[in-house]
């Protein structure tokens, strides 16, 4: 299959970018890689905002339809707290929102950075207005987090992806558990970059909240190819079992999106394009990505085809 018939799988919006720090209430350098869910009956958006100190916040946007009239927080929503969090001396960034039905409560996952490298932090919230910090949940070098939706075998479940300083043999997606939210152990590789010419051969991270589906969690993890020219960010897809989330059922051998328009090409980092989340809408799927560390964007795919395409590629 071509890569053209690749990018067909997911549709970019016509009103992409379709938010810039121009949409911003307050001055800003960029808007990227917002963590996304469903929050009465709206999409909600946790945009990445970085500031032009080069730090990152939080900030929530709303909009009815998804595509158009968001509604953008005047004041940031979740900033650094160094006092309390030394974690968040240089910023907090990417976040990845899922919802714990069993206590009713919204997960974030973000990236808290500082000089002692970027870890992944934990906030709850009901209400998108008050949040529970819970603080540094992972040791630095780690990112690339986000919860499975429900206890799987009695346990919470993080994907997640730790740095190549912790894990000498490269960036891969790995595996904990947890009783608590709190404490996480028996970490494990469940899914390694690839070598040598691959796309995804540099390092690979998880991008979008795991999907349940009839076939397993649907998760889709960004790929990096170190060229000549740079790296280049692209997106791949993977199926985990539904009862035992560590054993990669399907993985797609080729990209299926990666950076071709201008707004994706061309900003603060090119050739990127980085979903933190994306929802099953009906029979879509709405993706919703950074492009190029500087804008937002959606691309959509009808779900039926994006199963099928996973399935054609068993491990």
């Amino acid at each position: 299959m071509t890569e053209n018939q690749y990018s067909d799988l997911f549709l970019r919006n016509e009103n992409n970018p379709i938010i810039t720090y121009k949409d911003l209430p307050y001055r800003a350098n960029s808007v990227f890689n917002a963590g996304v869910t469903k929050y009465n009956g709206e999409t909600l958006l946790l945009l990445r905002v970085e500031d032009f100190r080069g730090h990152s916040h939080l900030t929530v946007a709303k909009s009815k339809d998804g595509v158009s009239n968001w509604r953008i927080e005047e004041k940031p929503t979740i900033v650094p707290d160094p006092l309390n969090f030394p974690e968040d001396e240089w910023g907090v960034e990417d976040a990845r929102i899922t919802y714990l039905e069993e206590i009713e409560k919204y997960a974030i996952t973000f990236v808290s950075y500082s000089k002692k490298g970027p870890l992944v932090s934990l906030a709850l919230t009901e209400d998108f207005k008050t949040f529970e910090r819970m603080g540094a949940v992972l040791p630095p070098n780690d990112k690339d987090a986000a919860l499975f939706p429900k206890k799987i075998n009695g346990e919470w479940v993080m994907l997640h992806r730790p740095y190549p300083g912790d894990v000498p043999d490269g960036a891969h997606v790995h595996i904990s558990y947890s009783s608590d939210l709190v404490t996480w152990e028996r970490r494990k590789i469940i899914l390694k970059a690839r070598k040598g010419g691959w796309w995804d051969a540099s390092k690979i991270g998880l991008n979008t909240q795991p999907l349940l589906t009839e076939h397993g969690w649907l998760i889709s993890y960004h790929g990096v190819r170190q060229t000549c020219a740079g790296c280049i960010y692209r997106l791949g897809l993977a199926l985990l079992d539904t009862d035992n989330p560590e054993i990669v059922t399907h993985r797609s051998d080729e990209w299926v999106f990666g950076p071709n328009e201008s707004y994706e090409l061309q900003g603060d980092v090119g050739n990127v394009v980085f979903p933190c989340g994306w929802l099953k809408k009906n029979d879509e799927i709405w993706m919703y990505y950074g492009a190029a560390d500087t804008s937002m964007a959606l691309a959509i795919a009808n779900y039926n085809d994006v199963i099928e395409e996973i399935l054609k590629y068993p491990v």
